[in-house]
This record gives structure tokens, C-alpha cells and sequence, in this order.
């Protein structure tokens, strides 16, 4: 951390507060993910979340979803299993983004993100931190992470700005929201999910005809 860096963000800071807070100080400075997370309370896996999602806007066709989808998946299976903390490798722990990749990322969203938090709040905690919600959601990103990752062209800002979508609602604690997150994650597996089928039919129907 930075003299002039704030301290960490209070646990009960919204997203925008969050990514405002990370993106004053050096701008070449690397945020180590385990500085990222200090201190979040249950708005934990939400900013883990949410520095998931940043490679899924490179625009770099194949290198977003390989970095991306496997961390969606992390997340995921810890939410799915039960973890109070997320568990991430001391490899991963001492990675993260450079703050002016924040900086960058926040100066984009943060027009959106105004407008989306007037209408998010905290509600229905039951959805987020119920068993049963919190396996879902899990389950959820799990599959969608797997999605993700694969070589499906045009989809990575989509499948970005759903994770952003579920990060929002996990960090605002807005049970309501993550249940239209979970709608547009059903929808976006049963509409991907048959996508890429199709797409491994038709490269196994091409590498058949090759032999």
C-alpha cells in the first residue's frame, strides 16, 4: 500500500466506493488480490468476483476466457461447498491487476454503476445467505465459468457483464438482484450451453471429415 493510499474500503462499501478506494495511488502498482479482499466481510467473494471478471474485457479473443473462466469457476465451487473466506493458491494470492487497470475499468463503469445502484440495495438476504442460495449460485457460476472459458466466439463482454452483474449483487447484498442474476444465468447456460454443443458437433464433424 501507498502513503497516499486510503485504508481498506469499510465492509459495507458498495462496488463503486470499492473500485474508487483500489484506484487512488501509484497507477503502476500491483494489487495483490489477498490486499484486494482484506476486510470485505461477506462482500468478499463479490470483489473476487469482480477482479474475475476484468481479463473478460481484453480484447483478445481466446486469452479473456482462459484467464477469466477458471477463476468464475474458483469462486463458484468455493460458494458451492460452503466457504465462509475464499481459499485462493498463494500463486494467485500474490497476483492481481495493476491499479491502472482499475483506474481504467472503473472510469468506464462507474457512469453505469451510478445509475444501477439507485436502484440496488440491501434485501432478501435469505437468497445470499441461505444454503440453498448460496449452493445456487454456486452451481451458477460454476457452469457459467465453464462457458466462459470455452472458444465461444463474441461472448466474452456478455459473460463479463453478467459476472459483474453477480459481483454487484453479492457486494451491494441485494437478494433481489441475484435473483435476476440467476434468470439471465439460466437463460445465458440454456442459450450458450446448446451454442457450444453445436460448435463441438461441427469441429468433430470437420476433423471426421479430415481422416
Amino acid at each position: 500500500m501507498t502513503a497516499e493510499e486510503p485504508a481498506v474500503p469499510a465492509s459495507d462499501a458498495g462496488l463503486r466506493a470499492l473500485l474508487a478506494a483500489f484506484s487512488i495511488g501509484d497507477p503502476d502498482e500491483l494489487l495483490k488480490l489477498r490486499d484486494l479482499l482484506a476486510g470485505l466481510g461477506k462482500r468478499v467473494f463479490g470483489m473476487l468476483l469482480c477482479v474475475a471478471a476484468l481479463p473478460a474485457f481484453i480484447p483478445i479473443p481466446g486469452l479473456a476466457g482462459a484467464i477469466s473462466g477458471p477463476l468464475v469457476m474458483l469462486v463458484g465451487v468455493q460458494l458451492l461447498i460452503g466457504l465462509r473466506r475464499p481459499w485462493l493458491p498463494r500463486f494467485i494470492a500474490d497476483r492481481g491487476p495493476h491499479r491502472h487497470s482499475l483506474m481504467r475499468f472503473e472510469r468506464r463503469i462507474a457512469p453505469w454503476l451510478a445509475r444501477i445502484e439507485k436502484v440496488v440495495r440491501p434485501r432478501m438476504p435469505a437468497v445470499l445467505d441461505s444454503r440453498p442460495g448460496t449452493m445456487f449460485t454456486g452451481l451458477l457460476l460454476v457452469v457459467l465459468g465453464l462457458l466462459l472459458a470455452l472458444p465461444i466466439p463474441f461472448t466474452n463482454y456478455i459473460f463479463g457483464v453478467l459476472m459483474l452483474a453477480y459481483a454487484l449483487a453479492l457486494i451491494e447484498r441485494d437478494g433481489a438482484f441475484m435473483l435476476v442474476c440467476w434468470g439471465a444465468g439460466l437463460i445465458a447456460i440454456a442459450v450458450f450451453g446448446v451454442l457450444s454443443g453445436a460448435l463441438a458437433a461441427t469441429a468433430a464433424d470437420w476433423v471426421d471429415s479430415l481422416f
